[in-house]
Formats: C-alpha cells, structure tokens, sequence
C-alpha cells in the first residue's frame, strides 16, 4: 500500500521572479506595494545601506523582498544595473525640467513665503 503525500502550494519555494510585478521595461515593482525596484537599489547601491537599513524606510516592504530584489540586481548586474541608471537619469532630467519650469503655485508658495518674511522683518 502506497501512501499519498499531498504537497501544499504554500510550502513551494518562490521563484525569484514572483517576488516582482513586471508593469513595463522600465516600470518593475516589488509585489503587492507600490515600491519600485529602483528604490531600493538606489538605497543599496549608491546609499551604501544595509537590507535592514532599507527596510526600516520602506515599511510596507519586507526584508525579503528586499533581499529578493537586490538577489535580482545581483544575478542580472547588466541589466537591471541599465534600468537604475535610465531611472536615475529620468528622475535628473525630469527635476531639471521641473526647476526651470515650476508649476504657478511654486510661485504663489514663494511670494507668500516673501511676503512673510517681509512683515517679520518690520515688526
């Protein structure tokens, strides 16, 4: 008589990749947040923090994902190494943009701000 061992799905070990959402070659989120890979490399790579460092700022993340993630960017150092990068430039170009051009109500923002410390200059 031959017994049968039924195999949970929960004890399955993750594949690497399940630990991600692919939205676009440029758009890879850790699962089930709203945190992009690049945010926690960005901290791992040129931060310098440890995983335990990274989880502390990004509490809705957990140690292994992170740990996942930087595994990712590890195996694939090419690659994912390319995707920091684009974002990196991305995020330069697009606060440059946003200097030179600020939305009116930076401008509103900053004559208040004036204005503010014009009257607490005369009292």
């Amino acid at each position: 008589m031959t017994k049968t061992v039924k195999v949970s799905v929960l004890n399955q070990p993750k594949q690497l990749k399940d630990y991600f959402d692919f939205w676009a070659d440029d758009d890879i989120r850790i699962k089930e947040t709203r945190i992009g890979i690049e945010d926690i490399l960005d901290e791992y790579i040129y931060g310098k923090k440890s995983p335990e460092v990274i989880a502390e700022l990004f509490p809705t993340v957990t140690l292994e994902q992170i740990y996942a993630t930087i595994f990712y960017y590890l195996q694939n150092p090419e690659i994912v190494g390319k995707y920091v990068e684009d974002w990196l430039e991305y995020t330069l170009k697009a606060q440059a943009g946003h200097d030179e051009n600020p939305p009116p109500v930076v401008f509103r923002l900053r004559k208040l701000k004036a204005e503010r410390e014009a009257n607490l200059a005369a009292q």
